[in-house]
C-alpha cells in the first residue's frame, strides 16, 4: 500500500526587519500563487493536511484544505529554523549536522523533530494522501533522511512555492516528483 505525501513549500512572504518569523504572511504574489496550489492538488484527491504554524506556510494550503472539506493540522516541530542574514550557517548546517548556532538547533536535532512527525503521518495515514505545509530547508531536511541527494544544492534550487509528491511503502521513500505549477 501507497502513501503520498506532497511537501507544499511556502509561496513569496516579504522579509525585512521588525517582520517577526513565525507571523510572516504570503505576499500579493504569493497568495495568488497559493490559489495555483490548490488548482494544481485539487485533483490529486488529499484528505489530510498538515502544516508548520509559521503563517505563510499555513496560508500556502489552507484554502485547498477548506476546499477539500478537511481541517488543516498544526505541528509545531514542522516549523522552519531561524536564520541570521544569508546562507553561512544554512551552510555549516549542511556540511556538519551537529552544527548549531549559540543556543540554537543542529540539523541533527531539527531533522529528528520533523522527521518524528512526518513518521507518525506516515503511520496514522497509511494508503492515504497528505499535504505538509512546509519551508525549504525543513522539507530538504525531512526529505534527505530518506535520500542523501538532498542537500543545500537542492535547497537553493527550489521556488516559493513549490511541490514535492514523495511516494512510500510503509516508511520507505520509493520515489520523488516535482509537481510543476503553470507560470503566471
Amino acid at each position: 500500500m501507497k502513501t503520498y505525501i506532497y511537501m507544499v513549500r511556502h509561496g513569496d512572504s516579504p522579509k525585512g526587519v521588525g517582520l517577526e518569523e513565525r507571523t510572516r504572511e504570503l505576499s500579493t504574489k504569493g497568495m495568488a500563487d497559493a490559489h495555483k496550489v490548490m488548482d494544481v492538488l485539487a485533483q490529486e484527491g488529499i484528505s489530510y493536511f498538515y502544516s508548520s504554524p509559521y503563517i505563510r506556510a499555513v496560508q500556502t494550503i489552507e484554502a485547498l484544505a477548506e476546499a477539500m472539506g478537511s481541517s488543516l493540522v498544526l505541528e509545531e516541530d514542522l516549523r522552519e529554523m531561524r536564520f541570521m542574514e544569508g546562507n553561512r550557517p544554512l551552510q555549516h548546517m549542511f556540511a556538519d549536522p551537529d552544527f548549531a548556532l549559540t543556543g540554537g538547533e543542529s540539523a541533527r536535532m531539527w531533522t529528528e523533530r520533523a522527521v518524528r512527525v512526518l513518521r507518525q503521518i506516515l503511520v496514522n495515514h497509511r494508503g492515504e494522501r497528505i499535504a505538509v505545509g512546509t519551508h525549504g530547508a525543513v522539507m530538504t531536511l525531512m526529505m534527505r533522511y530518506w535520500d542523501e541527494q538532498y542537500g543545500l544544492d537542492f535547497v537553493r534550487q527550489t521556488s516559493k512555492p513549490d511541490i514535492y509528491k514523495l511516494e512510500f511503502r510503509e516508511e520507505q521513500l520509493l520515489q520523488v516528483e516535482r509537481i510543476v505549477l503553470p507560470a503566471s
